[in-house]
């Protein structure tokens, strides 16, 4: 059975399952990144909700984690050369995660680093923007007086969706034929758009045809529907 005594997370968030990957996270739009790729691999794993809402993320115990105090992070009692390896950011854990697995990430050299720049895509500007425009619109930057703000994220988003929009087109997945990482990078932000955010009407969403055919299919994917409530809201 593996040690995972040297991690101080799992004094706070024990391991029931050691062996397993440890996944550290909460269903937001980056979290369920990595939660839904645990489901399509079918990699053995025990997720842990953090109450971000709580700060967990700051306690020292999830700080020795990640320095950055953010959602998901994982610990692989089985990572390279057999040792454990702990690791955050959902862009590198996808990467990861796919390399790991030989999945969901192309072996041909120019089909796995466009499938990166567009893993890079979502976490540089779609999750960024995407995130402030919520915080904008729905969340407490709504009272603010200066609309300037709102309408600079308002219209970025409007352009990104479009980039996708451009993108898919002719395309059944970001890639083409094959579904990957970059699908599963983007599919929880634009849910979160559309859904929880409810910002449709401020990206002119219904004027789309790709992205919105894209993302149901996404979204009919049952690792997708699992993945996207893991772990438990505590």
């Amino acid at each position: 059975m593996s040690d995972l005594s040297a991690f101080p997370i799992t004094r706070r968030w024990p391991a029931a399952h050691p062996d397993r990957i440890q996944l550290y996270s909460l269903p937001t739009p980056n979290g369920v990144k990595v939660s839904i790729m645990l489901e399509e691999t079918g990699l053995a794993y025990e997720p842990h909700a953090i109450n971000i809402g709580q700060n967990e993320t700051w306690t020292p115990e999830f700080l020795a984690l990640n320095p950055n105090g953010k959602i998901p992070a994982i610990i692989d009692p089985d990572g390279p050369g057999g040792e454990p390896l702990a690791l955050f950011e959902s862009g590198a854990i996808l990467i990861y995660l796919a390399e790991k697995t030989g999945r969901f990430l192309a072996t041909d050299p120019v089909a796995r680093i466009e499938t990166i720049q567009w893993v890079f895509f979502q976490m540089a500007a779609v999750g960024p923007m995407f995130g402030q425009l919520g915080f904008f619109f729905k969340f407490a930057g709504r009272d603010y007086e200066d609309k300037r703000p709102f309408e600079r994220y308002r219209a970025e988003s409007h352009r990104l969706i479009r980039v996708l929009e451009t993108r898919l087109a002719g395309r059944s997945y970001i890639m083409g034929d094959d579904y990957t990482i970059a699908d599963i990078a983007l599919l929880g932000w634009v849910r979160n758009l559309v859904g929880f955010y409810g910002a449709a009407d401020q990206v002119a969403y219904h004027e789309l045809k790709e992205v919105p055919a894209w993302l149901e299919r996404c979204l009919a994917r049952p690792a997708v529907q699992r993945g996207l409530e893991i772990p438990a809201r505590p």
